[in-house]
Protein backbone atom coordinates (compact mmCIF):
# COMPACT_ATOMS: atom_id res chain seq x y z
CA UNK A 1 0.00 0.00 0.00
CA UNK A 2 1.18 3.59 -0.94
CA UNK A 3 2.76 5.38 2.35
CA UNK A 4 0.74 8.62 3.40
CA UNK A 5 1.81 11.53 1.84
CA UNK A 6 3.72 13.62 4.70
CA UNK A 7 2.51 17.35 3.18
CA UNK A 8 -0.59 18.70 1.47
CA UNK A 9 -2.06 21.29 -0.98
CA UNK A 10 -5.30 21.19 -0.06
CA UNK A 11 -8.73 20.24 -1.70
CA UNK A 12 -8.84 23.29 -3.11
CA UNK A 13 -6.85 22.01 -6.01
CA UNK A 14 -9.18 18.75 -6.78
CA UNK A 15 -11.96 21.09 -6.88
CA UNK A 16 -10.26 22.98 -9.53
CA UNK A 17 -9.40 20.46 -11.98
CA UNK A 18 -13.06 19.03 -11.55
CA UNK A 19 -14.41 22.51 -12.98
CA UNK A 20 -11.81 22.68 -15.27
CA UNK A 21 -12.51 19.39 -16.52
CA UNK A 22 -16.19 20.45 -17.02
CA UNK A 23 -15.67 23.66 -18.31
CA UNK A 24 -12.17 24.60 -19.35
CA UNK A 25 -13.25 27.85 -20.97
CA UNK A 26 -13.46 29.17 -17.44
CA UNK A 27 -10.32 28.59 -16.71
CA UNK A 28 -8.09 31.50 -16.67
CA UNK A 29 -4.73 32.71 -15.63
CA UNK A 30 -4.36 35.00 -12.64
CA UNK A 31 -0.91 36.39 -10.82
CA UNK A 32 -1.80 33.59 -8.38
CA UNK A 33 -1.92 30.46 -11.43
CA UNK A 34 -4.66 29.26 -12.36
CA UNK A 35 -8.22 30.39 -11.00
CA UNK A 36 -12.11 29.90 -12.32
CA UNK A 37 -13.86 33.08 -13.79
CA UNK A 38 -17.16 32.89 -12.07
CA UNK A 39 -19.39 35.41 -14.01
CA UNK A 40 -18.29 32.89 -17.06
CA UNK A 41 -19.26 30.00 -15.09
CA UNK A 42 -22.60 30.93 -14.31
CA UNK A 43 -23.26 31.80 -18.22
CA UNK A 44 -22.32 27.84 -18.50
CA UNK A 45 -24.70 26.73 -16.23
CA UNK A 46 -27.63 29.75 -17.43
CA UNK A 47 -30.67 30.02 -14.85
CA UNK A 48 -29.84 26.90 -12.78
CA UNK A 49 -27.99 29.70 -9.81
CA UNK A 50 -29.33 30.25 -6.51
CA UNK A 51 -27.93 33.28 -4.74
CA UNK A 52 -28.56 35.65 -2.01
CA UNK A 53 -31.41 35.90 0.08
CA UNK A 54 -33.60 33.56 -2.19
CA UNK A 55 -34.86 30.97 -0.30
CA UNK A 56 -33.72 26.89 -0.66
CA UNK A 57 -33.59 23.96 0.74
CA UNK A 58 -30.66 23.05 2.66
CA UNK A 59 -29.35 22.56 6.45
CA UNK A 60 -27.75 25.31 7.82
CA UNK A 61 -26.32 26.09 11.34
CA UNK A 62 -23.78 28.29 12.86
CA UNK A 63 -20.29 27.81 11.88
CA UNK A 64 -21.19 26.10 8.22
CA UNK A 65 -19.49 28.16 6.35
CA UNK A 66 -16.34 27.85 8.57
CA UNK A 67 -16.25 24.65 8.34
CA UNK A 68 -16.52 24.00 4.59
CA UNK A 69 -14.02 26.17 4.62
CA UNK A 70 -11.58 24.28 6.52
CA UNK A 71 -12.02 21.30 4.24
CA UNK A 72 -10.61 23.63 1.39
CA UNK A 73 -7.35 24.76 3.38
CA UNK A 74 -4.19 23.21 3.32
CA UNK A 75 -2.39 20.87 6.05
CA UNK A 76 -0.36 23.10 8.35
CA UNK A 77 1.29 19.97 9.61
CA UNK A 78 3.53 16.70 8.34
CA UNK A 79 3.46 12.82 9.32
CA UNK A 80 6.55 11.62 10.65
CA UNK A 81 7.42 7.73 10.52
CA UNK A 82 7.68 6.40 13.70
CA UNK A 83 9.37 2.75 12.55
CA UNK A 84 10.80 1.69 16.73
CA UNK A 85 6.86 1.86 17.45
CA UNK A 86 5.59 0.27 14.33
CA UNK A 87 5.65 -3.78 13.56
CA UNK A 88 7.30 -5.30 10.28
CA UNK A 89 7.59 -1.92 9.21
CA UNK A 90 9.40 -2.84 5.76
CA UNK A 91 7.06 -4.91 4.78
CA UNK A 92 3.17 -4.00 6.27
CA UNK A 93 0.49 -2.35 4.19
CA UNK A 94 -1.40 -1.03 7.24
CA UNK A 95 -1.22 2.47 8.44
CA UNK A 96 -1.94 3.87 12.25
CA UNK A 97 -1.34 7.62 12.45
CA UNK A 98 -1.56 9.77 15.78
CA UNK A 99 -3.15 12.68 15.14
CA UNK A 100 -6.06 15.39 14.54
CA UNK A 101 -7.96 13.57 11.89
CA UNK A 102 -8.81 16.79 10.32
CA UNK A 103 -5.23 17.19 9.23
CA UNK A 104 -4.55 13.72 8.21
CA UNK A 105 -7.57 13.73 5.93
CA UNK A 106 -5.65 16.35 4.32
CA UNK A 107 -2.79 15.11 3.63
CA UNK A 108 -4.27 11.44 2.74
CA UNK A 109 -5.84 13.61 -0.46
CA UNK A 110 -2.54 13.51 -1.64
CA UNK A 111 -1.20 9.54 -1.58
CA UNK A 112 -4.85 8.18 -1.40
CA UNK A 113 -7.10 10.72 -3.45
CA UNK A 114 -9.93 8.18 -5.00
CA UNK A 115 -8.11 4.64 -3.54
CA UNK A 116 -9.92 4.12 -0.48
CA UNK A 117 -13.03 0.97 -0.96
CA UNK A 118 -14.16 1.24 2.48
CA UNK A 119 -14.91 3.79 5.31
CA UNK A 120 -16.19 3.14 8.97
CA UNK A 121 -16.25 5.72 11.76
CA UNK A 122 -17.53 5.55 15.34
CA UNK A 123 -17.43 9.32 15.68
CA UNK A 124 -17.94 10.76 19.57
CA UNK A 125 -21.76 10.97 19.87
CA UNK A 126 -22.79 14.27 21.41
CA UNK A 127 -24.63 12.55 24.47
CA UNK A 128 -23.77 15.54 26.69
CA UNK A 129 -20.15 14.93 27.44
CA UNK A 130 -17.16 16.73 26.88
CA UNK A 131 -14.53 15.41 24.29
CA UNK A 132 -11.53 16.79 22.65
CA UNK A 133 -10.66 17.57 19.07
CA UNK A 134 -8.94 20.83 17.89
CA UNK A 135 -11.15 22.41 15.48
CA UNK A 136 -10.65 26.14 15.98
CA UNK A 137 -14.05 27.61 14.30
CA UNK A 138 -16.14 25.38 16.46
CA UNK A 139 -15.99 27.01 19.72
CA UNK A 140 -14.39 30.16 21.20
CA UNK A 141 -11.79 27.80 23.12
CA UNK A 142 -11.08 25.35 20.69
CA UNK A 143 -11.15 22.38 22.63
CA UNK A 144 -13.75 20.67 23.35
CA UNK A 145 -17.85 19.92 22.43
CA UNK A 146 -20.22 20.66 25.32
CA UNK A 147 -23.42 18.85 24.16
CA UNK A 148 -25.06 19.90 27.89
CA UNK A 149 -28.81 20.00 27.66
CA UNK A 150 -28.90 23.70 28.07
CA UNK A 151 -26.51 24.34 25.36
CA UNK A 152 -28.25 22.00 23.24
CA UNK A 153 -28.36 24.49 20.03
CA UNK A 154 -25.06 25.48 20.07
CA UNK A 155 -23.94 21.12 20.74
CA UNK A 156 -25.65 20.56 17.65
CA UNK A 157 -23.90 23.28 15.81
CA UNK A 158 -20.90 22.10 17.25
CA UNK A 159 -20.61 18.98 16.59
CA UNK A 160 -22.31 19.31 12.56
CA UNK A 161 -18.83 21.52 12.52
CA UNK A 162 -16.90 19.01 13.77
CA UNK A 163 -18.11 16.33 11.20
CA UNK A 164 -18.39 18.37 7.99
CA UNK A 165 -15.10 18.92 7.20
CA UNK A 166 -14.25 15.68 8.24
CA UNK A 167 -16.86 13.47 5.32
CA UNK A 168 -16.11 15.80 3.12
CA UNK A 169 -12.42 15.02 3.06
CA UNK A 170 -13.22 11.19 3.36
CA UNK A 171 -16.16 11.28 0.30
CA UNK A 172 -13.24 12.78 -1.65
CA UNK A 173 -10.72 9.42 -0.44
CA UNK A 174 -13.51 7.16 -1.64
CA UNK A 175 -13.61 4.94 -4.57
CA UNK A 176 -15.99 5.52 -7.39
CA UNK A 177 -17.18 1.85 -5.85
CA UNK A 178 -16.81 3.11 -2.38
CA UNK A 179 -18.61 2.89 0.46
CA UNK A 180 -19.15 4.29 3.92
CA UNK A 181 -20.44 3.32 7.53
CA UNK A 182 -21.44 5.91 10.27
CA UNK A 183 -22.09 4.68 13.82
CA UNK A 184 -24.78 7.14 15.24
CA UNK A 185 -26.74 7.41 17.76
CA UNK A 186 -30.71 8.92 17.53
CA UNK A 187 -29.29 12.47 19.09
CA UNK A 188 -27.46 13.42 15.65
CA UNK A 189 -28.98 11.14 13.56
CA UNK A 190 -31.46 13.17 11.43
CA UNK A 191 -28.87 16.03 11.15
CA UNK A 192 -26.06 12.89 10.45
CA UNK A 193 -28.46 11.83 7.27
CA UNK A 194 -28.76 15.97 6.12
CA UNK A 195 -24.63 16.60 5.45
CA UNK A 196 -24.80 13.67 4.13
CA UNK A 197 -27.17 13.98 1.46
CA UNK A 198 -25.62 17.09 1.11
CA UNK A 199 -21.61 15.65 0.55
CA UNK A 200 -22.74 11.99 -1.00
CA UNK A 201 -26.06 12.95 -2.37
CA UNK A 202 -29.20 11.83 -1.55
CA UNK A 203 -29.63 9.15 -4.19
CA UNK A 204 -26.33 7.75 -3.10
CA UNK A 205 -28.13 6.92 0.63
CA UNK A 206 -27.96 3.26 1.19
CA UNK A 207 -29.87 2.33 4.32
CA UNK A 208 -29.85 3.32 8.03
CA UNK A 209 -29.33 -0.29 10.29
CA UNK A 210 -30.26 -0.26 13.32
CA UNK A 211 -27.91 -2.16 15.87
CA UNK A 212 -28.27 -3.72 19.14
CA UNK A 213 -26.83 -1.95 21.67
CA UNK A 214 -27.71 -4.88 25.04
CA UNK A 215 -30.07 -6.86 25.75
CA UNK A 216 -31.52 -5.42 29.64
CA UNK A 217 -32.72 -1.85 29.38
CA UNK A 218 -32.76 0.31 32.33
CA UNK A 219 -35.82 0.42 34.56
CA UNK A 220 -37.39 3.65 32.88
CA UNK A 221 -40.85 5.51 32.99
CA UNK A 222 -39.49 5.86 29.13
CA UNK A 223 -39.03 3.96 26.55
CA UNK A 224 -35.35 2.14 27.16
CA UNK A 225 -33.02 2.80 24.17
CA UNK A 226 -31.28 -0.47 23.39
CA UNK A 227 -30.58 0.36 20.16
CA UNK A 228 -27.83 2.52 18.01
CA UNK A 229 -27.82 3.16 14.06
CA UNK A 230 -24.77 2.07 10.95
CA UNK A 231 -25.65 4.66 8.58
CA UNK A 232 -24.74 4.01 4.87
CA UNK A 233 -23.76 5.93 1.92
CA UNK A 234 -22.18 4.93 -1.38
CA UNK A 235 -19.74 7.24 -3.34
CA UNK A 236 -21.90 6.24 -6.33
CA UNK A 237 -23.86 3.97 -7.93
CA UNK A 238 -20.74 1.89 -9.08
CA UNK A 239 -20.66 0.65 -5.30
CA UNK A 240 -21.76 -3.13 -4.95
CA UNK A 241 -22.43 -5.39 -1.68
CA UNK A 242 -21.00 -9.09 -1.43
CA UNK A 243 -23.30 -11.62 -0.35
CA UNK A 244 -23.03 -12.87 2.93
CA UNK A 245 -22.43 -16.01 4.00
CA UNK A 246 -24.77 -17.76 5.88
CA UNK A 247 -23.90 -18.22 9.76
CA UNK A 248 -23.38 -22.01 10.30
CA UNK A 249 -26.54 -22.50 12.73
CA UNK A 250 -27.36 -25.90 13.39
CA UNK A 251 -24.11 -27.35 10.95
CA UNK A 252 -22.93 -29.13 13.95
CA UNK A 253 -23.09 -32.82 12.69
CA UNK A 254 -19.96 -34.81 10.90
CA UNK A 255 -19.62 -37.36 8.05
CA UNK A 256 -17.28 -38.79 5.98
CA UNK A 257 -17.92 -36.04 3.65
CA UNK A 258 -16.89 -32.98 5.93
CA UNK A 259 -13.83 -32.51 4.40
CA UNK A 260 -15.20 -31.45 1.20
CA UNK A 261 -18.82 -30.37 2.03
CA UNK A 262 -18.78 -28.91 5.48
CA UNK A 263 -20.62 -29.95 8.44
CA UNK A 264 -24.38 -30.69 7.96
CA UNK A 265 -27.99 -30.40 10.03
CA UNK A 266 -30.80 -32.59 9.55
CA UNK A 267 -33.79 -31.51 7.86
CA UNK A 268 -37.03 -32.77 9.18
CA UNK A 269 -38.67 -36.25 7.94
CA UNK A 270 -38.49 -36.74 4.02
CA UNK A 271 -42.48 -37.34 4.40
CA UNK A 272 -44.67 -34.38 5.27
CA UNK A 273 -48.33 -32.88 5.18
CA UNK A 274 -48.03 -30.79 1.77
CA UNK A 275 -50.76 -28.55 0.92
CA UNK A 276 -49.70 -29.20 -2.85
CA UNK A 277 -50.05 -33.42 -2.98
CA UNK A 278 -48.43 -35.09 -5.52
CA UNK A 279 -49.39 -38.58 -6.46
CA UNK A 280 -46.17 -38.97 -8.27
CA UNK A 281 -44.35 -38.67 -4.04
CA UNK A 282 -46.55 -41.22 -2.75
CA UNK A 283 -44.38 -43.91 -3.19
CA UNK A 284 -43.02 -47.14 -1.44
CA UNK A 285 -39.45 -47.10 -0.12
CA UNK A 286 -37.69 -50.41 1.46
CA UNK A 287 -34.97 -50.61 3.73
CA UNK A 288 -33.80 -53.96 5.25
CA UNK A 289 -37.12 -55.33 4.93
CA UNK A 290 -39.63 -52.73 6.33
CA UNK A 291 -41.49 -50.92 3.57
CA UNK A 292 -42.04 -46.94 4.25
CA UNK A 293 -45.27 -44.94 2.91
CA UNK A 294 -45.52 -41.10 3.80
CA UNK A 295 -47.58 -40.65 7.03
CA UNK A 296 -46.99 -44.30 8.13
CA UNK A 297 -50.09 -45.52 6.01
CA UNK A 298 -51.12 -48.46 5.07
CA UNK A 299 -50.63 -49.54 1.39
CA UNK A 300 -54.45 -49.88 1.29
CA UNK A 301 -54.54 -46.61 2.52
CA UNK A 302 -51.45 -44.98 -0.33
CA UNK A 303 -53.35 -46.53 -2.97
CA UNK A 304 -56.94 -44.67 -2.13
CA UNK A 305 -55.35 -41.97 -1.27
CA UNK A 306 -53.48 -41.90 -5.08
CA UNK A 307 -56.80 -42.56 -6.12
CA UNK A 308 -58.24 -39.76 -4.66
CA UNK A 309 -55.60 -37.07 -5.41
CA UNK A 310 -56.74 -34.89 -2.64
CA UNK A 311 -55.61 -31.43 -2.83
CA UNK A 312 -53.74 -31.93 0.62
CA UNK A 313 -52.17 -34.96 2.15
CA UNK A 314 -49.52 -36.66 3.30
CA UNK A 315 -46.38 -37.43 0.32
CA UNK A 316 -42.45 -37.82 0.37
CA UNK A 317 -40.54 -34.01 -0.43
CA UNK A 318 -38.22 -35.78 -2.78
CA UNK A 319 -39.32 -37.85 -6.11
CA UNK A 320 -38.07 -41.38 -6.16
CA UNK A 321 -35.06 -40.69 -8.55
CA UNK A 322 -33.91 -37.71 -6.00
CA UNK A 323 -34.11 -39.94 -3.17
CA UNK A 324 -32.39 -42.90 -4.62
CA UNK A 325 -29.62 -40.32 -5.52
CA UNK A 326 -29.35 -38.61 -2.24
CA UNK A 327 -29.39 -42.21 -0.45
CA UNK A 328 -26.56 -43.72 -2.65
CA UNK A 329 -24.28 -39.90 -2.11
CA UNK A 330 -24.54 -39.63 1.31
CA UNK A 331 -27.81 -36.94 1.70
CA UNK A 332 -30.08 -39.35 3.69
CA UNK A 333 -29.80 -40.71 7.18
CA UNK A 334 -31.98 -43.64 8.26
CA UNK A 335 -32.98 -43.44 12.10
CA UNK A 336 -34.74 -46.46 13.92
CA UNK A 337 -38.06 -45.64 15.88
CA UNK A 338 -40.19 -47.54 17.84
CA UNK A 339 -42.43 -47.24 14.84
CA UNK A 340 -40.00 -48.40 12.45
CA UNK A 341 -37.42 -46.83 10.53
CA UNK A 342 -37.49 -42.51 9.81
CA UNK A 343 -35.93 -41.10 6.77
CA UNK A 344 -34.53 -37.57 7.49
CA UNK A 345 -32.43 -35.53 5.00
CA UNK A 346 -29.27 -33.50 4.98
CA UNK A 347 -28.08 -30.16 4.15
CA UNK A 348 -24.29 -29.54 4.22
CA UNK A 349 -22.77 -26.36 4.96
CA UNK A 350 -21.21 -26.72 1.30
CA UNK A 351 -22.90 -28.85 -0.92
CA UNK A 352 -25.85 -29.57 -2.31
CA UNK A 353 -27.97 -31.98 -5.16
CA UNK A 354 -28.64 -29.97 -8.56
CA UNK A 355 -30.46 -31.10 -11.52
CA UNK A 356 -27.93 -32.60 -14.04
CA UNK A 357 -29.20 -33.43 -17.63
CA UNK A 358 -31.97 -36.29 -17.10
CA UNK A 359 -30.36 -37.03 -13.66
CA UNK A 360 -28.76 -35.19 -10.46
CA UNK A 361 -24.96 -34.34 -9.88
CA UNK A 362 -23.52 -33.48 -6.19
CA UNK A 363 -22.78 -29.31 -6.73
CA UNK A 364 -20.58 -27.15 -4.32
CA UNK A 365 -21.54 -24.45 -3.16
CA UNK A 366 -21.06 -21.47 -0.57
CA UNK A 367 -24.32 -20.81 1.01
CA UNK A 368 -25.30 -16.92 1.19
CA UNK A 369 -28.17 -14.85 1.58
CA UNK A 370 -28.45 -10.89 0.81
CA UNK A 371 -27.54 -8.81 3.54
CA UNK A 372 -30.66 -7.37 5.86
CA UNK A 373 -31.25 -3.26 7.48
CA UNK A 374 -32.49 -6.13 10.32
CA UNK A 375 -28.97 -8.09 10.78
CA UNK A 376 -27.54 -6.24 13.46
CA UNK A 377 -30.30 -6.54 15.94
CA UNK A 378 -28.55 -10.21 16.72
CA UNK A 379 -27.19 -9.89 20.59
CA UNK A 380 -23.66 -10.80 18.71
CA UNK A 381 -23.35 -7.17 17.44
CA UNK A 382 -24.03 -5.97 20.99
CA UNK A 383 -21.55 -4.26 23.08
CA UNK A 384 -21.19 -6.44 25.50
CA UNK A 385 -19.49 -8.53 23.02
CA UNK A 386 -17.34 -5.34 22.74
CA UNK A 387 -16.42 -5.73 25.58
CA UNK A 388 -15.21 -9.49 25.71
CA UNK A 389 -13.29 -8.66 22.58
CA UNK A 390 -11.13 -6.36 24.47
CA UNK A 391 -11.25 -8.60 27.89
CA UNK A 392 -9.77 -11.32 26.08
CA UNK A 393 -6.74 -9.47 24.98
CA UNK A 394 -6.30 -7.37 28.01
CA UNK A 395 -7.84 -9.54 30.80
CA UNK A 396 -9.45 -5.96 32.30
CA UNK A 397 -11.53 -3.12 31.38
CA UNK A 398 -9.44 -0.55 29.51
CA UNK A 399 -11.89 1.21 27.03
CA UNK A 400 -15.14 2.07 27.36
CA UNK A 401 -17.56 2.31 24.20
CA UNK A 402 -15.48 0.02 21.46
CA UNK A 403 -17.75 -1.50 19.23
CA UNK A 404 -17.21 -5.38 18.70
CA UNK A 405 -14.93 -7.13 16.45
CA UNK A 406 -18.29 -9.15 14.61
CA UNK A 407 -20.11 -5.60 13.44
CA UNK A 408 -16.81 -4.09 11.91
CA UNK A 409 -16.24 -7.11 10.47
CA UNK A 410 -19.19 -7.85 9.33
CA UNK A 411 -19.30 -4.73 7.31
CA UNK A 412 -15.99 -4.80 5.90
CA UNK A 413 -16.79 -8.50 4.28
CA UNK A 414 -19.95 -6.87 3.45
CA UNK A 415 -17.93 -3.91 1.30
CA UNK A 416 -14.55 -5.12 0.68
CA UNK A 417 -12.46 -7.76 -1.30
CA UNK A 418 -8.89 -9.09 -0.99
CA UNK A 419 -6.25 -5.45 -1.17
CA UNK A 420 -8.85 -3.04 -0.67
CA UNK A 421 -8.04 -0.48 1.77
CA UNK A 422 -10.28 0.09 4.84
CA UNK A 423 -9.94 3.43 6.47
CA UNK A 424 -11.09 5.09 10.34
CA UNK A 425 -10.53 7.73 11.02
CA UNK A 426 -12.20 7.69 14.72
CA UNK A 427 -10.37 4.85 15.56
CA UNK A 428 -10.40 4.47 19.04
CA UNK A 429 -9.38 1.28 20.54
CA UNK A 430 -8.55 -0.16 17.21
CA UNK A 431 -11.59 -2.27 16.59
CA UNK A 432 -10.98 -1.98 12.70
CA UNK A 433 -7.55 -3.59 12.61
CA UNK A 434 -8.77 -6.34 14.89
CA UNK A 435 -11.65 -6.91 12.50
CA UNK A 436 -8.96 -6.85 9.28
CA UNK A 437 -6.91 -9.38 11.10
CA UNK A 438 -9.96 -11.66 11.95
CA UNK A 439 -10.80 -11.66 8.29
CA UNK A 440 -7.67 -12.49 6.93
CA UNK A 441 -7.23 -15.61 9.45
CA UNK A 442 -10.89 -17.09 9.19
CA UNK A 443 -11.53 -16.38 5.39
CA UNK A 444 -8.26 -15.77 4.00
CA UNK A 445 -8.83 -12.72 2.25
CA UNK A 446 -6.54 -9.87 3.42
CA UNK A 447 -7.50 -6.49 3.08
CA UNK A 448 -5.23 -3.40 4.30
CA UNK A 449 -5.88 -0.40 6.81
CA UNK A 450 -5.26 2.98 7.43
CA UNK A 451 -6.57 4.07 11.26
CA UNK A 452 -6.51 7.67 12.61
CA UNK A 453 -7.09 8.43 16.43
CA UNK A 454 -6.22 11.72 18.47
CA UNK A 455 -3.67 10.87 21.00
CA UNK A 456 -6.27 12.36 23.30
CA UNK A 457 -5.03 11.53 27.11
CA UNK A 458 -6.48 8.93 29.66
CA UNK A 459 -8.44 9.89 32.69
CA UNK A 460 -6.14 9.57 35.76
CA UNK A 461 -8.54 7.91 37.29
CA UNK A 462 -9.29 5.08 34.53
CA UNK A 463 -8.04 1.42 34.50
CA UNK A 464 -6.03 2.33 31.46
CA UNK A 465 -3.95 5.13 32.87
CA UNK A 466 -3.03 2.30 36.25
CA UNK A 467 -2.43 0.28 33.40
CA UNK A 468 0.21 2.12 32.04
CA UNK A 469 -1.49 3.76 28.59
CA UNK A 470 -1.61 7.28 29.13
CA UNK A 471 -3.75 8.08 25.70
CA UNK A 472 -5.93 6.30 23.32
CA UNK A 473 -3.17 5.68 20.70
CA UNK A 474 -1.27 3.76 23.12
CA UNK A 475 -4.03 1.49 23.59
CA UNK A 476 -5.01 0.91 20.16
CA UNK A 477 -1.05 0.02 19.08
CA UNK A 478 -0.92 -2.24 21.69
CA UNK A 479 -4.87 -3.72 20.90
CA UNK A 480 -3.16 -4.11 17.03
CA UNK A 481 -0.04 -5.93 18.34
CA UNK A 482 -2.11 -8.17 20.92
CA UNK A 483 -4.92 -9.10 18.18
CA UNK A 484 -2.29 -9.97 15.55
CA UNK A 485 -0.88 -12.41 17.83
CA UNK A 486 -3.22 -13.72 19.43
CA UNK A 487 -5.51 -14.35 15.74
CA UNK A 488 -2.08 -16.11 14.66
CA UNK A 489 -1.97 -18.39 17.61
CA UNK A 490 -5.51 -19.43 17.48
CA UNK A 491 -5.44 -20.13 13.82
CA UNK A 492 -1.96 -20.96 12.79
CA UNK A 493 -3.52 -18.22 9.58
CA UNK A 494 -0.50 -16.58 7.99
CA UNK A 495 -1.55 -12.62 7.12
CA UNK A 496 -0.12 -8.95 7.56
CA UNK A 497 -0.54 -8.45 11.33
CA UNK A 498 2.18 -5.70 10.95
CA UNK A 499 1.84 -1.87 10.98
CA UNK A 500 3.42 1.73 10.28
CA UNK A 501 3.03 3.81 12.75
CA UNK A 502 2.94 7.82 11.79
CA UNK A 503 2.72 11.29 14.03
CA UNK A 504 1.31 14.09 13.00
CA UNK A 505 3.57 17.18 13.91
CA UNK A 506 4.46 20.68 12.80
CA UNK A 507 7.11 20.95 10.15
CA UNK A 508 9.77 22.49 12.75
CA UNK A 509 9.81 19.86 14.90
Amino acid sequence: MEKPALTSPGLVNENLEKLAALFPDCVVESANGKVIDFDLLKQEIGHAVVEGPRERYRLEWPGKRASIAAANLPATQVLRPVETDSLHFEETANSYIEGDNLEVLKLLQQSHLHKIKMIYIDPPYNTGRNFVYRDNFTQNNGNTLNGAPDEQPEAHANWLSMMYPRLKLAAALLREDGIIFISIDDRELPNLRRICDEIFGEINFVSCLPRITKKAGKSTNMIAKNNDYVLCYRKSPYARFNACTFEAQGYVHSDEYEPERGKYKLNQTLDYSSIQYSASLDYEIEIEGQVLRPGNATREEMLKRQQRNPQSDFCWRWSKALYEFGLKNGFVVLKQSRHGYRIYTKTYEKATISKAGSGYAVEMKERTKAFTSLDFIDNRFSNDNAKKDMGKLFGEKIFEYSKPVSLISELIALATSADDIVLDFFSGSATTAHAVYSLAAHTGVQRKFILVQEPQPTAEDSDAFHAGYKNICEIGKERIRRAGKAIKEETGASFDDGFRVYKLENPDQ
